[in-house]
């Protein structure tokens, strides 16, 4: 845990300082990356029989949480969408 959040704190000190420079394709690499991590879990559960086998038992607690995760966050991001918009008219309007 503390080495994941050891490479965000990395990543965005590093990001800080190169913040002036111009990455190109650096949305594509990312999205390749997030694909591949996607796929190296997915081996690894797909590997583990423990959760396997108990696919069952957690699938519907998992789905309820997942869609429960997306409507929070849809959510949420709906509000500060509108808050966003809501600013930049009041400061138009000044």
């Amino acid at each position: 845990m503390f080495i994941a959040i050891g490479f965000m704190v990395f990543g965005g000190i590093l990001g800080f300082l190169l913040r002036k420079k111009e990455f190109r394709n650096i949305s594509k690499i990312i999205t390749i990356l997030i694909w591949l991590l996607l796929f190296i879990l997915g081996l690894e559960v797909g590997a583990n029989p423990q959760i396997i086998s108990g696919l069952g038992n957690i699938g519907v607690e998992a789905l309820i949480i997942t869609f429960a995760a997306v409507f929070g966050s849809a959510a949420v991001a709906l509000l500060l969408w509108k808050y966003i918009n809501n600013r930049r008219k009041e400061l138009h309007e000044e």
